[in-house]
């Protein structure tokens, strides 16, 4: 296989933007979770301790977060088709690129520097194809909410109709 074939599939598979995600940010990634035949959103929010791969379609980050006193650290592909959106809420000073010395620390000594950024810059990425899954995502729990409320209205309107009945019989028994 030629090297240009190989960069045509490669660019194929990016997604046209993703956002910014430095090391010392903070990041919320909203992730999409097949559960049996059902799909929903989950969101990841922690410190970006890793970037790899900035320019590539394989650009990574790993986000670390502490839940329940037990340090989490997720790595995401950004140009993955499961992940929705990557949306930066806080960007901190560092000054380097791998934070691990954080594994070690909790408490106030993980903290990290804020410093001012222009968020909704930052996060103004709008990718058409993803927002268009979301929109069927939604339409799909919709209709699947629709369909439960009918089936549950339908088994309301059959029992009333066992009781109706019940209630003529109990009338005809007694005259």
């Amino acid at each position: 296989m030629s090297f240009a074939l190989i960069q045509k599939v490669n660019d194929q598979q990016k997604k046209k933007q993703v956002v910014d995600a430095r090391s010392g940010d903070t990041v919320r990634v909203y992730q999409k979770i097949r559960e049996g035949n059902k799909e929903r959103i989950q969101m990841f929010e922690g410190v970006v301790i890793r970037t790899d791969n900035k320019g590539q379609h394989t650009s990574r980050i790993t986000v670390r977060k502490v839940a329940s006193g037990v340090g989490v650290e997720k790595s995401f592909l950004l140009h993955s088709p499961l992940i929705e959106r990557v949306e930066v809420v806080r960007r901190s000073k560092v000054r380097r690129n791998f934070l691990s010395f954080l594994r070690q620390r909790s408490g106030k000594s993980a903290r990290l520097t804020a410093i001012d950024f222009d968020r909704k810059a930052v996060n103004d990425i709008h990718d058409a194809k993803a927002e268009a899954e979301a929109e069927r995502i939604k339409e799909e729990a919709k209709a699947e909410a629709e369909a439960k409320q009918a089936e549950k209205a339908a088994a309301e309107a059959e029992l009333e109709a066992k009781a109706a009945a019940v209630e003529a019989a109990h009338k005809a028994n007694e005259a």
